[in-house]
């Protein structure tokens, strides 16, 4: 067995999560805080429902103050052309959040067949995944 490999690949699920998974924590209410890093405007648009909006640029201690600490926040942005999660993660971890970045962010939560809330909204579809 390979150690190094097999520590890898523990470490990327305690530091990561996918669509599918936020989602049944989410439907089951576990302490989960989704908050999306991007600009208000992309928020505005269209977001994960229940996100909170916390644009990576502006988090501070003061920004977070009121923020839970026995929760888990779960960062996310666009998708993988983006670095506003892994930025936000990074942040909030560095405040004494627990954190996990949203693998794929906006982009896979849709493909996932997830529904969107904003000004540019989509309906879920049926999508049962494979995994």
């Amino acid at each position: 067995m390979n150690t190094a490999q097999m520590d890898h690949y523990r470490q990327k699920l305690a530091f990561e999560t996918d669509a599918w998974d936020l989602k049944e924590a989410l439907d089951r209410d576990d302490p989960v805080v989704v908050i999306d890093g991007r600009s208000a405007g992309a928020y505005a648009r269209e977001r994960i429902p229940g996100a909170v909006n916390l644009p990576h640029r502006e988090i501070s201690a003061e920004t977070t103050a009121s923020l839970d600490r026995s929760r888990l926040y779960v960062c996310y942005c666009d998708g993988i052309g983006c670095n506003a999660s892994t930025k936000t993660a990074l942040k909030l971890l560095s405040l004494g959040f627990e954190v996990r970045e949203l693998m794929g962010g906006l982009d896979w939560w849709k493909r996932d067949g997830h529904a969107t809330e904003g000004a540019e909204a989509r309906a879920g579809t049926e999508i049962a995944c494979g995994c």
